[in-house]
This record gives structure tokens, C-alpha cells and sequence, in this order.
């Protein structure tokens, strides 16, 4: 199970998804009555809240691996739901499961603000599930009573609830998941008391009125029991950013084609260039001349190879993912891509300029020399790239 952790003193922040090998209106609609004389009791905030929470499985079929979450609905009209965009993070295929009926759901990925750590998701409306009353974060204060829900350890069944306060706000915290690689830091957060676990991520956390007022979004670790959550305002700022198609730093609609190539990143012109970069990335890695596999099942076992086409400009390709386009066409590691979708290709960010500007299931002309100095041309179907 990976999680991603951050350094805060003795403990640590971990991001909570576990692994195995709005719209303006509806806000508006949803905050009638949030307001109440009384604490509501914990089955009535259950009753109100838990309809709308639903489990989250991605599929990193390039990772080789799987990540759970949490996420609520927002939008009951549009099936629009709320999460994490570290649950889904490159992810290659995202299902929702009802945990009252176990009815699973294949989602689309609408789009996902990465710097905001939120993505936002579609189902069929015809699920028939009611959205979350959403809450006022603005008003929220240390001692507010608080009741976090979520998929627990990606256990299923029932959402996992937990009670608490709020401890602070306004908190800025360095999370890490260290099994991934990944890490992240985010400004403006909820930290409460209510104890958030691996798979929690993406849950709505509610107040004593009932309301969501924000996301569950990492625990502490080493010794420290403080949760986070982003703020509900935050979340659904950039939820109505990502639904009205508007494009900005970091935040990514849909998804982009993928070819099936692992390039490096740079603006290095040269292939042998990008070739010495690659291996000053993995010091100590010696360059491989292939096992004779022409793919790879995922993009950890890439190495650099030592024979390259000998072309003097160009994305140099080092390694290709089975199962895709890329892979079909028969490019493989150490040709050099030349020209794609018509333009010309200058370096491996250039590569990946293009194809990010095609959408999945494009057919588009694609030209590299091997490492014999072949020169090969052609026609490739993009498949759906990781989510970002």
C-alpha cells in the first residue's frame, strides 16, 4: 500500500490512496438551510452525506499497479464527482463503485487541477445519485465539529467514518508518497482531528450541519494524528474552472492522445544529447543494447539504449509500452522520431507538444529512422494517454 508522506517536524503528511500489485448552480442549490440552531447528531450528517460518497479504483496500466480512493457526487443532474487528483494520477482507466449496491461505473476523467491536488469526474446521470449539500469553508474555525468519510485501505462496502475538530486552518503542508515517487505542496488547508486514512482520499469531509467543507486529502504520520483536507471552496473553484472548459496553469481537460513512446524531457535537438541526459538521469545505469523485446509492460523497466539512430535531429525514443500504437507500428527504443501529425519534430518536448494536442483515438502520420538508419513512416491510432 503506497501513500505519500511529508516531512512536518517528528511526523509526516501522507496522501491516502492505497495501491495493489458543481456547477455554480448546483453549489447554490445545495447550501439551503446549512445553517442550523443545533449540532445535527452523527446518524443524521450520515444519512445526508453518505448517499452521495462513492469508491474510486484507477488503473495505472503502465505502472503496473492500482489505486483506490474516494470521491462524492456534486452534480446529481450531470454526474459530476469530486476527488483527488493524486487517486487518479496516471491512471490509464477510472471506475466508480456505489458502495449501497456495488454497481460499478467506468468514469470519465472531465479534467483535474494538479496544483489544486483536485480532479473532477463523470458518470452517467442515470446512476441516480443525489450530490453532497456543500458548506461555506470560508466560516469554518478551529473547534468546528467535523465528520471525515472514505474508502479506508480501498476495503469497499460502506464508507469509513471518523468524528473530529478542526485544529487549524490556512495550512501549508509538504505531502510525499514515497512508493510512488510523487510528492506535492499544497496552501490553504483544513487540518482536523478526524482520523484519515490510505483510501480516504477524495472523501467529503462534513460539518456538524451536514455540509461538505472540504476533501479528505492526507494524514500525518510519525506519530502526528492531524488530517488535511482542501477547503470545499477551493475544490469547487476549480471544479467550475475544469467544467466550463477553462484552460490555465496546471489544470488539464480530458485527456490527451498517447502514442505509447517514453522520451525523455528537454529541448535538446540532438538525439545523442538527449541520450547522455537520459543517463546522467539514472546514474549508474548502464545503457542497455535490448533484450529482444521490442516493448516494455510498464515504464519502470526503461533503460537507456546505447545504439541510436543516427539522425542529427529529433525525439530519441527510449522505450516503447506494449500494447499501444507506438508498439504496433514497430518503433522501438533507440529510433529517433522525426516528423508527427504533419510537423516536424525537434526535440522530445516537441514530441510531446503534438501528440498531447491530438485526442485519444486519432490516426495520425507518424515518421522515424531505426537505429539500422532506416527511415519508416506510419499511420498510428493514439490511445489514451495517463491522466495527469
Amino acid at each position: 500500500m503506497a501513500i505519500l508522506g511529508v516531512a512536518l517536524g517528528a511526523g509526516g503528511i501522507a496522501l491516502l490512496r492505497p495501491f495493489t500489485s458543481g456547477s455554480p448552480s448546483q453549489l447554490a442549490a445545495t447550501r439551503d438551510a446549512e445553517t442550523m440552531p443545533r449540532p445535527l447528531s452523527d446518524a443524521v450528517i450520515r444519512a445526508r452525506i453518505e448517499p452521495s460518497v462513492v469508491d474510486v479504483t484507477a488503473t495505472l496500466t503502465f505502472d503496473d499497479e492500482t489505486a483506490s480512493g474516494t470521491g462524492f457526487v456534486i452534480d446529481a443532474k450531470t454526474g459530476l464527482i469530486l476527488t483527488n487528483n493524486h487517486v487518479i494520477r496516471d491512471a490509464t482507466s477510472v471506475t466508480v463503485t456505489v458502495p449501497a449496491t456495488g454497481q460499478t461505473y467506468q468514469a470519465d476523467i472531465v479534467g483535474v487541477d494538479v496544483a489544486a491536488d483536485v480532479a473532477v469526474l463523470q458518470i452517467s446521470p442515470e446512476a441516480g445519485l443525489p450530490a453532497a449539500p456543500l458548506g461555506d469553508s470560508a466560516t469554518v474555525s478551529a473547534g468546528t465539529r467535523v465528520m471525515s468519510f472514505g474508502n479506508q485501505a480501498g476495503a469497499g462496502g460502506s464508507p469509513t467514518v471518523a468524528p473530529g475538530v478542526i485544529t487549524g486552518t490556512g495550512r501549508t503542508i509538504q505531502a510525499d508518497d514515497g512508493a510512488a515517487g510523487f510528492s506535492e505542496t499544497l496552501h490553504g488547508m483544513l487540518a482536523t482531528s478526524a482520523q484519515i486514512e490510505p483510501g480516504d482520499s477524495g472523501g467529503p469531509l462534513a460539518d456538524s450541519a451536514g455540509a461538505v467543507i472540504g476533501v479528505d486529502t492526507a494524514a500525518g504520520m510519525g506519530g502526528t494524528d492531524t488530517g488535511y483536507a482542501i477547503p470545499i471552496d477551493a475544490a469547487m473553484a476549480a471544479e467550475r474552472q475544469i467544467a466550463a472548459r477553462e484552460r490555465g496553469e496546471g489544470i488539464s481537460l480530458g485527456v490527451d492522445g498517447f502514442l505509447g513512446v517514453i522520451v525523455g524531457s528537454g529541448t535538446a535537438q540532438s538525439p545523442a544529447v538527449q541520450q547522455a541526459q537520459e543517463r546522467g538521469a539514472a546514474p549508474g545505469a548502464a545503457a542497455s543494447a535490448g533484450s529482444g523485446r521490442r516493448c516494455l509492460p510498464t515504464q519502470e523497466d526503461v533503460t537507456t539504449p546505447a545504439t541510436i539512430a543516427p539522425v542529427p535531429v529529433g525525439a530519441l525514443v527510449v522505450g516503447v509500452l506494449c500494447g499501444t500504437g507506438a508498439a504496433t507500428a514497430g518503433i522501438a527504443a533507440g529510433d529517433v522520431i522525426t516528423t508527427a501529425d504533419g510537423h516536424q519534430v525537434a526535440s522530445s518536448d516537441a514530441l510531446n507538444t503534438i501528440v498531447a494536442g491530438c485526442r485519444p483515438g486519432a490516426v495520425v502520420p507518424v515518421s522515424w529512422v531505426s537505429t539500422a538508419g532506416l527511415a519508416r513512416t506510419a499511420l498510428i491510432r493514439l490511445g489514451p494517454a495517463p491522466a495527469a
